[in-house]
């Protein structure tokens, strides 16, 4: 019996012993959130609802008022996020909990990192924090002050490849304002900077910005925001009732952002603008053999300028309403290329073997359908003409019926794998602007015979971006491979390859032959074209918008890709272009970009 009452007891001592521990692992718990909720709430800027995780005997020193002015000045002051804790000690003292613990708090001038101690008591159920400002520095006593000195730094300026300034900075008043010289002939390319929103500084921990930077928002200012944006010099530090420096927190040294060399040609792009700023269209221009980009224009335009100097709502309701669209910007997006399209639906053909430069078809009149299981529908085209109907006829006269037909005989398959080896589907690789990708379909195939048919002469569901569009055309110019665009300037340019192979060169030199018919023969759609002393190589398209039959309301696109060949070293260009509406244009789209091209020469 006596030995039962031992082993009852011992079980007893047992009971309350894990009783004991499962109360101080409970309350242990109940201190660790307690303190991180602290931290939590502070990272949310929730001031008020901070005020309420302290001590009542905390709040008789400091009202709710000052409370919430104190942590939110100096937390946001410094511009501190994801603010980190390690507990790393927890002890016990006259009733209260002391959590040591290692802080790390991200801010404008670097990280601060430093050990505290938190004391923490119990008011009723809950654990509350007991509070001074050493909480959230130690060496800050309640009199004392958190400072920011700050020293700002250059932005880098964006250049032309000539040295002319495509976006500046002009002391005013005020300090630094960013210029934009160009203003609306270059928005687009240049895009703008403006304030840094709080998404943005805290999408940026850690890289120098302050609630007071300005940020690139888009085109160059953003793709190239690492480079150009500099690094303000900047202390944190704590002072003293005599407002002399008791510690300093962080410090971070100043460094001007770096200017940023462009392989636009300003004048080029201001002749441009100026030739088609009363429409809408784009301009996009390369070096064909290098991938320099030359200019970059997108017309109706707005003026960055208006941005960095704050718009008024009136003037942002105005621009988002404008039925131009004078925001959007058209050199970035795809578009149905229409019969610009065509020397690819051949380059491909000839670089598979499913066509040859002897192919050809036989039909009669300005419209064709295969059979009767195509019911209404037909491939109609604009002008008949004598003679074999081949590539480069075909091309020259821009004969719709041929290129259906040989999208037909490539076949589906054949014809999806040639668009995929030339880009369609995928982004332009570490290109430094945000355009849209080249497309074949709106599903992962081309749904039948028509829509193939549809495709070789550029309708269907093909689209194409106009600087994936430039790239292409180069392989024309360069035995079939298509150069790689871009647009950061080098002393030495070399070439690099988006496509190596894209073509074969014997496609693509049939190609480029049956372009230069097409400027040089008389009955050559851009026949227009023809200069004197250049050799051009060029290709016109319209592209029709309708929804259905009988949609008199969607428009059409007028589009001209030429390339200059055998010019003085360094001369050569690649022109892509195209207006929208044509069919409110009496010249016809592709030769009113004709008339605006030739121009330049």
């Amino acid at each position: 019996m006596k030995a039962k009452k031992i082993v009852i007891i011992m079980l007893i001592l047992v009971f309350i012993a894990l009783a004991i521990v499962g109360i101080l692992i409970y309350f242990g718990k109940k201190q660790d959130q307690a303190f991180r909720n602290y931290i939590a709430l502070i990272n949310e800027h929730k001031y008020e609802e901070l005020y309420e995780t302290i001590s009542e005997e905390s709040k008789s020193k400091i009202s709710k008022e000052n409370f919430v002015k104190r942590n939110k000045n100096i937390y946001e002051g410094i511009d501190a996020v994801k603010i980190e804790v390690e507990i790393t000690g927890k002890t016990q003292n006259n009733g209260k909990t002391q959590i040591t613990y290692n802080e790390k708090i991200p801010s404008s001038a670097g990280t601060i990192e430093f050990t505290n101690t938190a004391e923490l008591v119990r008011e009723k159920l809950d654990y509350k924090i007991e509070w001074s400002s050493n909480l959230i520095f130690p060496e800050l006593n309640d009199s004392y002050k958190v400072r920011v000195s700050t020293l700002p730094a250059k932005r880098g300026e964006i250049l032309d490849r000539n040295g002319e300034k495509l976006a500046e900075n002009e002391t005013t008043e005020e300090g630094n304002k960013r210029v934009y010289p160009l203003g609306k002939e270059a928005s687009h390319l240049i895009g703008y900077i403006s304030s840094i929103t709080d998404k943005e500084l805290e999408a940026n921990v850690g890289k120098g910005y302050s609630s007071e930077s300005t940020i690139g928002k888009t085109g160059a200012e953003l793709a190239y925001e690492e480079t150009l944006k500099g690094t303000d010099g900047k202390e944190i530090y704590i002072t003293n009732e005599n407002d002399e420096k008791v510690k300093t927190l962080a410090i971070q040294n100043q460094k001007d952002g770096q200017n940023v060399k462009l392989t636009i040609d300003a004048k080029l792009q201001k002749d441009l603008y100026d030739q088609m700023q009363n429409d809408k269209g784009f301009f996009v221009v390369m070096e064909p053999q290098t991938g320099e980009l030359l200019a970059l224009v997108s017309t109706p335009s707005y003026d960055s300028n208006d941005f960095v100097s704050g718009m008024s709502n009136e003037k942002w309701e105005q621009l988002n309403n404008d039925d131009s669209k004078p925001l959007y910007n058209r050199f970035a997006q795809s578009y149905c290329p229409g019969s610009t399209f065509k020397p690819i639906t051949a380059a491909i053909g000839l670089t598979t073997g499913k066509l040859t430069p002897e192919t050809t078809f036989n039909y009669e009149g300005l419209s064709w359908q295969k059979d009767s299981t195509w019911g209404e529908d037909k491939i109609t085209t604009l002008t008949a003409y004598n003679g074999v109907k081949n590539i480069q006829n075909a091309l020259i006269h821009s004969d719709n019926i041929f290129f259906g037909q040989a999208a037909m005989q490539i076949g589906t398959q054949t014809f999806i794998e040639g668009l995929k080896n030339i880009g369609f589907g995928e982004e332009i690789p570490n290109f430094p602007l945000s355009i849209s990708k080249s497309q074949f379909s709106n599903t992962d195939t081309i749904e039948n015979e028509k829509k193939l048919a549809d495709s070789g002469y550029g309708q269907g569901n093909i689209l194409v971006n106009p600087i994936h569009m430039a790239s292409i055309y180069s392989a024309f110019a360069n035995k079939g491979n298509m150069v790689k665009p871009y647009l950061l300037y080098k002393e030495r340019p070399e070439t690099e390859y988006l496509k190596e192979g894209a073509f074969s060169e014997q496609a693509a030199d049939e190609v480029q032959k049956a372009l230069i018919q097409v400027v040089e023969n008389p009955e050559g759609t851009a026949n227009d074209m023809e200069i004197t002393g250049h050799t051009i190589a060029g290709k016109t398209g319209t592209a029709e918008l309708k929804k259905s039959a009988d949609d008199t309301e969607s428009g059409t696109l007028g589009w001209f890709d030429c390339f200059t060949i055998n010019e003085p070293e360094g001369n050569n260009k690649l022109i892509i272009s195209m207006v929208e509406n044509t069919q409110n244009n009496t010249e016809g789209g592709s030769h009113y970009l004709i008339k605006k091209i030739k121009t330049l020469f």
